[in-house]
């Protein structure tokens, strides 16, 4: 079976990975610029890469920092194999085609990113004048930051998301307490759906600040998964409300919310319209009553084919919420005392929202 050709995207994410702090790449690349010399790294098919250069030394060695930089003191580019674990020439003269567009004004740069969008490779040019290293994925072009910087940079975007988990969180709060006084409308739904797709949003633009620090985003990395926990119950808001139509699905809707340009999302009627009742929420006046998806995984003591049963069975929060025991104990999987625990976490879940609102 042929293998999947790469996006742009994933051959960016995998390259940023082999080139973050702890690598033997990053080790060579920190040496050939403490070095004060420049370089030029091919990674791709070697056959391939041959064919668009030409003299330089054929080798077959094993990458290690050392022998990168040493390599690097000659004028020629180092071909290595994709995942750059070993190097096939040295010294090598590359020939990539004059008529493919660059932006770039040094000869070296110029030249990789010509490499890298005639090839779809990835090619590191490292400049002895700028002390920078840049890499080239296919047609991408990203400057690589130094270690401070970035963690500088993900430590403002976890400060920037704190404060978003925070008004994510009160809509939740203020949402369950709605729902279970049975008075949710579409405003507050898209409002919490919309809150939830700006979390997943700004926690996305952190991942490559921590694919490119490596090692050294570990600390921001347990932190980010720490503060995003709740997303996964927040999202379930969408199962519980989209208009159940042919062919929709929630994976679909789900879908189409994320796709949502980023100044449409501010538009609460932009997600009404993607949850199927329209784009005028002001014409959606009567109130809306939720499936239970959300609220039955926020109790942490209901098995999730349970939470399907129940819902398949009444068809929404408030019928569960009456449902006496003998009416729960029908559904597959609950028993009596699945039953039991069903009620109790129910009522936990809302005597602490009436706790909270009092404080």
């Amino acid at each position: 079976m042929p293998k999947k050709k790469q996006t742009t995207n994933e051959a960016f994410h995998e390259a940023l990975l082999m080139v973050a702090p702890g690598t033997p790449l990053r080790e060579g690349l920190s040496a050939i610029l403490q070095g004060g010399t420049g370089a030029l790294l091919c990674f791709g098919e070697p056959g391939r890469l041959a064919k668009l250069s030409e003299g330089g030394v054929k080798m077959d060695a094993a990458v290690t920092p050392q022998l990168l930089y040493e390599l690097s003191k000659m004028d020629g580019a180092i071909i290595l194999n994709a995942n750059g674990t070993r190097i096939h020439y040295a010294n090598r003269f590359l020939k990539p085609a004059a008529k493919i567009p660059s932006d770039e004004t040094g000869t070296r740069h110029r030249t990789a990113q010509r490499l890298a969008a005639q090839a779809k490779c990835m090619v590191i040019a490292v400049s002895q004048r700028r002390a920078s290293v840049t890499l080239y994925v296919h047609d991408k072009r990203h400057v690589l930051d130094s270690v401070a910087a970035l963690v500088n940079k993900a430590v403002q975007a976890i400060q920037t998301l704190e404060k978003y988990m925070s008004v994510l969180n009160q809509a939740m709060q203020d949402l369950t307490t709605r729902e279970f006084q049975d008075v949710v409308t579409i405003f507050d739904v898209c409002r919490a759906i919309q809150r939830t797709e700006m979390v997943i949003r700004i926690s996305k633009e952190i991942q490559p600040y921590l694919m490119e620090l490596g090692t050294e985003g570990r600390l921001i990395e347990l932190q980010l998964k720490e503060l995003v926990l709740p997303v996964s119950e927040a999202v379930l808001t969408i199962k519980d409300y989209y208009r159940d139509r042919p062919g929709v699905t929630y994976e679909s809707v789900r879908e189409k919310i994320s796709q949502i340009p980023q100044q449409e999302l501010l538009q609460l009627g932009s997600i009404s319209h993607a949850l199927g009742y329209g784009p005028n929420i002001r014409s959606i006046d009567n109130y809306l009553s939720p499936r239970g998806y959300r609220v039955l995984t926020a109790t942490h003591r209901i098995p999730p084919q349970i939470i399907q049963n129940l819902v398949q069975q009444f068809g929404n929060l408030q019928h569960i919420l009456r449902a006496p025991t003998e009416e729960l104990v029908k559904v597959d999987g609950v028993g009596e005392v699945l039953a039991e625990r069903i009620r109790v976490s129910l009522n936990l879940l809302r005597n602490q929202l009436a706790l909270d609102d009092r404080r």
